[in-house]
């Protein structure tokens, strides 16, 4: 979570949100949902963004990436926010400087844009990468329309 205003970024918050991997899928998204839910009704976030999924070598883990995406995208409806969705390349362009970046750089560079935040891991810091990736473009609309 962060606050943008103009040009300039805010943290709010980051963390994971952890299921337990031994339950089943569908228990697994129903508290997805209600850990989404709380949280978005706690920060009463003006946007969302998600990154688009991208097909990995292994089919069953970019399905059940999808299903949780799905209940990403249906908790950001449910709160009535309109979700921008970007390719892991133009998050990490816009982030980074460059498609092709790795984790670590990625990581590095959302602690540059958002100082003093202590990130809560590599999927904290995709997160806000993709959050900064949104704010951007949000920027970028707003000064061309």
């Amino acid at each position: 979570m962060i606050r943008a205003e103009g040009n300039c970024l805010a943290h709010v918050a980051n963390g994971r949100i952890a299921t337990d991997a031994k339950r089943d899928l569908g228990p697994r998204l129903v508290a997805l949902d209600a850990a989404l839910t709380s949280v978005l009704a706690s920060y009463g976030p003006g946007a969302a963004a998600v990154e688009e999924v991208f097909v990995n070598k292994n089919a069953q883990s970019t399905l059940k990436l999808g299903q949780a995406r799905g209940v990403v995208l249906l908790a950001a409806a449910k709160a009535g926010l309109i979700v921008g969705e970007y390719a892991p390349s133009l998050v990490k362009k816009a982030v980074v400087g460059t498609g092709a970046a790795d984790k670590d750089q990625v990581h590095a560079m959302v602690s540059r844009l958002l100082p003093g935040v202590a990130i809560d891991g590599p999927d904290a810091a995709d997160a806000l990468a993709v959050a900064i990736c949104h704010a951007h473009h949000l920027g970028t609309a707003r000064a061309t329309g």
